[in-house]
This record gives C-alpha cells, sequence and structure tokens, in this order.
C-alpha cells in the first residue's frame, strides 16, 4: 500500500482507543503522534493502546498541528469543540477525520468545510458503518426496481441504557460540551441510516414528537421525530440514553423489505447479517408467509472501523502524492446529516412544530 498516513489524534477520548486499534489492522496508515492538554496523559494514552515506539507525545492540540510528521488528525474531541480544532487542522494543511456529530449545527459545520475546501484536505466524518461491505449489498438491493421497487418508509432506532453514572457525568449529557444529547450522538446514526435509504434524498419536513426527556439542564436524553417527503415517503427515528441496547433499521419497498438490528456495531465482527423479503404474500389459508424474507450474511476480513480508516487513508495518500482532488461525497453527506439534525432539534425546541428543511 505504500507509504502509510501518519495520523495525529487530538485527545484522549474513549473513542479514539478504537480508532487505535483500527489504524493498526488498516494497510495503509499509522498513528505517529497523540496530543492532550497534559502531555502525561498523552503518554499514558501512547503505552495504554501499545502504540508503536516513537510515537510522540504533545502535551497540546496546537503541537499536533504543527508536527511536520502529521498528514491527518482524528478529532474525536466534544462537540463543542469540533469546530475550533478542525477548522485549526484544515488552516495547517491536515486532513480530517472528525467524529460525529461534525458540530453544533449546520452554519458551523460549514465554517469546518469551507476552511478543508479551501486548504484541499479531505473530510469524512466517523460513522463506521458506511463503510462495511453489507452496507454496499444492501445498496445493490435497495438500487433494484425489480426487487425492492421504490422506497416507501424508513424506520431508524438507536438506544442504549447509559445508567445513573452515565446520566450524571457524561459529556454527552453536559450542555457546554455536547448540547446535542441523544439527538447528536444517537440520532446522528439514525438521520444518517434514512438519508442513505432514501439515496440522500433530502426530506421537506421534520416534526419532533411531543415530550421529549430532557435532563435538568436541558440537555435531550430522549426523542423522537418524523421525516417528511413531498411524494408521500415517511421516516421515523427514536434515540435515546433511556432504553435497552437497539440498533434497529428497516427499510420498506414497494416490492422489498429490507430488515437488520445491528446497523451501527454489527453483533459479529467478522460478519453481518440482514433480512430481505421480496414480493412476500400470505399462504392459501392466510396463515403463513409465502415467500419468507431470507437472511444474508456478508464477511469482512476487517471491521468496519478500519475500511473507515483504509477509505480515508487511500483519499489523503491520493491528494498527497497524485495531485488528486478531495472527495465530495463524504462532506455533502456530512452535511445534509447535520441539515436534517437541525431541523428536528427545531422542532423540539418549538414545540413539536413541523420545520421546513432547507439544504
Amino acid at each position: 500500500m505504500g507509504t502509510p498516513i501518519c495520523f495525529g489524534i487530538l485527545g484522549c477520548a474513549d473513542i479514539a482507543r478504537k480508532f487505535c486499534r483500527a489504524v493498526g489492522l488498516s494497510p495503509n496508515a499509522a498513528v505517529v503522534a497523540v496530543g492532550s492538554r497534559s502531555i502525561d496523559k498523552a503518554r499514558r494514552f501512547i503505552a495504554d493502546n501499545s502504540l508503536p515506539e516513537g510515537t510522540v507525545a504533545h502535551g497540546s492540540y496546537e503541537a499536533i498541528l504543527d508536527d511536520p510528521a502529521v498528514d491527518a488528525v482524528y478529532v474525536p474531541l466534544p462537540t463543542s469543540l469540533r469546530a475550533r480544532w478542525a477548522i485549526s487542522a484544515a488552516g495547517k494543511g491536515k486532513h480530517v477525520l472528525l467524529e460525529k456529530p461534525t458540530a453544533i449545527s449546520a452554519a458551523e459545520l460549514d465554517r469546518i468545510l469551507e476552511a478543508c475546501e479551501a486548504n484541499g484536505v479531505q473530510i469524512m466524518d466517523g460513522t463506521m458503518w458506511m463503510h462495511h461491505p453489507r452496507t454496499a449489498k444492501m445498496r445493490e438491493i435497495l438500487s433494484d426496481p425489480g426487487r425492492f421497487g421504490q422506497v416507501k418508509r424508513t424506520n431508524s432506532i438507536f438506544c442504549f441504557n447509559g445508567g445513573a453514572e452515565f446520566l450524571e457525568n457524561d459529556i454527552r449529557v453536559k450542555p457546554d460540551l455536547d448540547g446535542l444529547g441523544a439527538l447528536g450522538d444517537a440520532g446522528w446514526y439514525c438521520i444518517r441510516s434514512i438519508l442513505w435509504a432514501n439515496n440522500y434524498e433530502l426530506p421537506q419536513t421534520a416534526i419532533a414528537f411531543p415530550n421529549p426527556v430532557k435532563n435538568d439542564a436541558g440537555v435531550v436524553l430522549s426523542c423522537d421525530a418524523s421525516l417528511h417527503w413531498e411524494d408521500g415517503r415517511v421516516a421515523t427515528l427514536s434515540c435515546s440514553f433511556l432504553a435497552h441496547l437497539t440498533m434497529d433499521l428497516t427499510v420498506v419497498g414497494s416490492k422489498g423489505t429490507i430488515h437488520l438490528n445491528d446497523f451501527i456495531i454489527p453483533f459479529e465482527e467478522s460478519t453481518a447479517g440482514f433480512r430481505f423479503g421480496c414480493e412476500s404474500w400470505f399462504n392459501d389459508l392466510v396463515s403463513a408467509w409465502e415467500p419468507r424474507p431470507r437472511e444474508h450474511a456478508v464477511s469482512t476480513v476487517l471491521p468496519q472501523e478500519a475500511l473507515m480508516v483504509a477509505e480515508f487513508s487511500r483519499l489523503v495518500a491520493a491528494i498527497k502524492h497524485s495531485g488528486a482532488k478531495p472527495d465530495g461525497k463524504w462532506p455533502a453527506i456530512s452535511r445534509k446529516t447535520q441539515v436534517v439534525m437541525d431541523a428536528v432539534k427545531a422542532s423540539i425546541d418549538n414545540g413539536s412544530q413541523p420545520v421546513q428543511i432547507v439544504f
């Protein structure tokens, strides 16, 4: 794969541990530096994650951006800090792999994207399931009008029960750190999956369900919403820090239906499945389905997070070594996800009033 793309990590968040493993498995990437506000914390992170000898610990985020060995940065900082450091990274010519949600708002994300475009750097958000081969297999089915028809309805759920400690202390419930709460952390995945299923055609309207659950600081802990298209398509999303772990996605077409129960993180790392039913109906006695939906399994050598790192690194290498332009697909998808999230939040803030989605 040639010379690996060299990553610097901004911060020592828990999710960065998973990223380090993904880089270690990727054939075209390496972590060369870790930055923290405490150099001792950066050193401990390097040791705890068995990063290669020679990985540099920096005592500030600025030092990562000034490190000439760093090609790209991974930014798992709290959402409220991502714009500042992603923009700074782009200004220093560093490519940006940005955790989700990418920003507090689409207006803030626009500033990030403008900085990346102005400096010719690649940006991609960290929605890992997009890179699993199962996703490509399902896309084949969704794109086949003979088997699936036209998308009519999409339902997406991501919930987990964070528990008392999480609800009291996690940054995702702090208004000054991750003020979008469950909508930003879990709802991002739901909105992305809905857009993906609908070939990234934006809905016209978002309507939050009444009575979302918020903590005393006003951060959303649980919410639901519906999305509506002009042609009658409908989608629902449900995201929560208060309910049992669920990662369900259902896409209903005019001829077929796709179901999966682990769309964000597969039940197994090496194999991921889904069910697909095509032109199902009832038997003569209306006592069973004919034909029944079939189970499909898709294997992968690398986990989805390593595939994400490998794809991002491939794009960066093409820019660095071949003069290629950044791939505009990824920032466009990120922005559409953020725009829909903005609309859902606006509907929550306005008592479940319908909000028009403007791109």
